[in-house]
């Protein structure tokens, strides 16, 4: 009977030691600390390596925005580029010399009437006078000018001077009435005259009443056109 129940006991403390080896699992296996070491520093490495290539990034696109902003590389407007080359190329062909513009031609002047050119000669009809003649005193305009040129012949600008000497014998504005002008048109080179019959007469200023004759003797002529005057001609009284 004891033996019996050792048996038991023994079998069945065999038993139970049986399952307690096959049906308990084992606890979580916990790394040794060499192990977290190793863990620290792969993951400071990859921390590094992460922030090398983010700081890499950011400078490379900094960079390409500095690049996109320069006109030069843009390809956009630089602003104002000097020219001036401090060192010309030996390959440029010189500057050709400048040449002279031809003077342009000019038209001749349209050809005008020169006063200057509008002469006045003085003439008697004869030189020598008997006592019963009398002279006739000529004023003679020519237009010297190499086109017609207009000329005020009227009374109102003709004048006949006769002098002896230092003595003013007569002048033909001294007693003229009705002057009037007369303009025309004379051709180049042509010529109009006027001619006054002397009374032998003597006048004065103001057209007083003179009783006197000129004596016989020698006369000088002078006439007038306006502002232009004759040179002298000298005529004989009998």
């Amino acid at each position: 009977m004891a033996g019996r129940g050792q048996g038991r006991g023994s079998r069945g403390g065999g038993g139970k030691g049986g399952a307690a080896g096959n049906g308990a699992r084992p606890g979580p296996h916990r790394p040794s600390a060499a192990v977290y070491r190793r863990r620290r520093l792969v993951a400071a490495g990859l921390l590094v390596v992460v922030l090398v290539l983010l700081g890499g990034g950011a400078w490379a696109l900094v960079r390409g925005m500095g690049h996109a902003n320069d006109p030069a590389r843009a390809g956009g407007d630089a602003g104002p580029v000097s020219t001036l080359d401090p060192t010309p190329s030996a390959s440029a062909p010189p500057a050709a010399p400048a040449t002279a513009a031809a003077p342009t031609p000019t038209s001749p002047a349209t050809p005008t009437c020169d006063p200057a050119k509008i002469e006045v000669a003085a003439a008697t009809d004869k030189p020598v006078y008997a006592p019963t003649e009398n002279p006739v005193l000529t004023l003679k305009v020519t237009n010297k000018n190499a086109i017609p040129c207009p000329v005020n012949v009227g009374t109102s600008q003709m004048e006949y001077l006769v002098v002896s000497g230092a003595d003013r014998i007569f002048d033909s504005k001294d007693c003229q009435s009705d002057a009037a002008d007369l303009v025309k048109t004379i051709a180049a080179g042509a010529s109009e005259t006027a001619n006054f019959p002397w009374p032998r007469i003597r006048s004065t200023e103001g057209c007083k009443a003179v009783t006197v004759k000129p004596l016989p003797g020698t006369y000088v002529l002078t006439t007038s056109l306006g502002s232009l005057q004759s040179p002298k001609a000298v005529f004989t009284l009998k």
